[in-house]
C-alpha cells in the first residue's frame, strides 16, 4: 500500500470511527465496517433519495454536502437540513427499512458511502455498546427536530426574527469560530435560505441586507456569512 492510499484510509476509518454508534469500536472492528460501506459519487443537484423511497441503507458523506427536502404542493423545496462531510443520514432505515421522509440532493459534488440494513444487522447489532449509541443517537436526532419546529413555528409575523433564529442554528451546526465571530460557509442560496426559514426570497434578501447594515452580520467574498460579535450579543439578550 503507497503512504497516500495508506493515509487516506487512515482518513475514511477516521470518519467512520466518528459516527456515535461505532465510537467504541477498536481500530481493527473499524477497518471491516469500513469494507461494508459502498462508495458512490453524485453529482451537484442529482437526488441521493426520493421521499417515499424505500431505503435499505444508511449514509455517510465522505466529501460534499446534502441537503434534506420536503416538496410542497407547488413542488418548491422546504429544507429540512444540511449535512456535510463527516455526516451520516438515514440511520432510522438500519432498524426498520421503511420509506424515506424526505428527499436528499447533492448539495454539491459528493462522495457518500452506502451501508445496507443486512451487513449493519449482520455484523454490528449484535454489539451491545452499538444498540446503546444507537439509541443516544434517535433521542439527539428528535430534539434536532423539535429545534427545527422551533424555529419554523417562531414569531411567524416577525420575519427577521425567524431569519436570525435561522443564522443562529446554522452557525451552532456549521460554523467555524475566529477572532471576528463565527462563519456560515455551506453555499446556500437566497432562495434556499428562504424555503429554510419559510419566508420568501424577496424578504430573505431584505433582512440580510439589514442585518449586513446594522453590522450584524457580513457576507464575505466567498459569500460566507460572518455572524459579527452584535449578533451574539443581541442573541444573548433573548
Amino acid at each position: 500500500m503507497t503512504h497516500q492510499a495508506g493515509q487516506k484510509q487512515k482518513a475514511e476509518a477516521h470518519i467512520i470511527s466518528s459516527i456515535p454508534f461505532f465510537s467504541t469500536l477498536k481500530a481493527d472492528e473499524i477497518e471491516k465496517v469500513e469494507r461494508l460501506f459502498r462508495k458512490q459519487n453524485y453529482e451537484k443537484e442529482q437526488i441521493v433519495l426520493y421521499e417515499e423511497d424505500t431505503s435499505n441503507y444508511m449514509y455517510l458523506i465522505y466529501s460534499g454536502k446534502v441537503r434534506v427536502v420536503k416538496m410542497n404542493e407547488d413542488g418548491k423545496e422546504q429544507i429540512i437540513t444540511i449535512h456535510k462531510k463527516n455526516d451520516f443520514f438515514g440511520e432510522m432505515s438500519l432498524l426498520d427499512g421503511k420509506t424515506s421522509p424526505a428527499t436528499i440532493i447533492a448539495h454539491e459534488e459528493s462522495v457518500i458511502g452506502l451501508l445496507h440494513k443486512d451487513d449493519f444487522e449482520q455484523h454490528l447489532m449484535s454489539n451491545e455498546g452499538i444498540r446503546r449509541k444507537v439509541i443516544e443517537l434517535l433521542c439527539g436526532r428528535l430534539r434536532d427536530s423539535w429545534e427545527m419546529i422551533r424555529i419554523l413555528s417562531f414569531n411567524a409575523e416577525n420575519a427577521q426574527d425567524r431569519v436570525i433564529s435561522l443564522l443562529d442554528r446554522l452557525g451552532e451546526l456549521y460554523g467555524v469560530r475566529d477572532d471576528r465571530g463565527i462563519i456560515i460557509d455551506v453555499k446556500m442560496t437566497h432562495q434556499q435560505m428562504a424555503s429554510y426559514a419559510s419566508v420568501t426570497r424577496e424578504t430573505m434578501s431584505r433582512v440580510l441586507r439589514s442585518l449586513e447594515k446594522s453590522g450584524m452580520i457580513s457576507v464575505l467574498q466567498n459569500k460566507a456569512i460572518l455572524l459579527n460579535h452584535p449578533f451574539h450579543q443581541q442573541r444573548a439578550r433573548h
